[in-house]
C-alpha cells in the first residue's frame, strides 16, 4: 500500500476516501505492516476517518436544510442512516 501525502486528502471524493480507509483497515488487520509503517498507515486512516465524517456531517446538514426549506412547517428531524 502507497501513503499519500495529507495534504491531497481534501482532493478526494468521500467514496475515494473511504475506499482508501477500508484499504488501510484491511492492512491493519492482516499484520502486513511493520510498526513504524503501522503507526503511519493508522495516522492516515484516522485523517481519513476525519475526513469522512465531516463530509457526511455536511451532508446531513445540507438533507436538513432542503427538508426545512420544502416544508410548510420546518423542523429539524435527525437523519437516521439505517433507515
Amino acid at each position: 500500500m502507497t501513503i499519500k501525502k495529507d495534504a491531497d486528502i481534501s482532493k478526494l471524493t468521500f467514496e475515494q476516501a473511504l475506499f482508501e480507509l477500508e484499504e488501510i483497515v484491511s492492512t491493519l488487520e492482516r499484520g502486513e505492516a511493520g510498526l513504524d509503517k503501522a503507526m503511519e498507515v493508522y495516522s492516515r486512516g484516522q485523517l481519513l476517518k476525519d475526513y469522512c465524517s465531516q463530509k457526511l456531517a455536511a451532508s446531513r446538514l445540507q438533507v436538513e436544510k432542503i427538508n426545512a426549506e420544502n416544508s410548510s412547517n420546518p423542523s429539524v428531524s435527525v437523519f437516521n442512516i439505517n433507515e
